[in-house]
């Protein structure tokens, strides 16, 4: 450890082991359940497919 420097100077914080917890981060944007964006994929799919077969 260099010579002069304290703990609470060089002190980081706490984040778990480097780990951030992005489920906490409160940010602007759509809010959405997994459940809708399963289904949109499941939907986008079905109508591709259905688009391919009637071209």
């Amino acid at each position: 450890m260099a010579k002069g420097k304290t703990k609470k100077e060089g002190a980081l914080p706490p984040t778990g082991a480097g780990l951030i917890r992005y489920f906490d981060e409160e940010t602007r944007g759509i809010k959405m359940s997994p459940y809708i964006a399963v289904g949109i994929c499941i939907a986008s799919g079905v109508i591709i497919v259905l688009l391919q077969i009637l071209r």
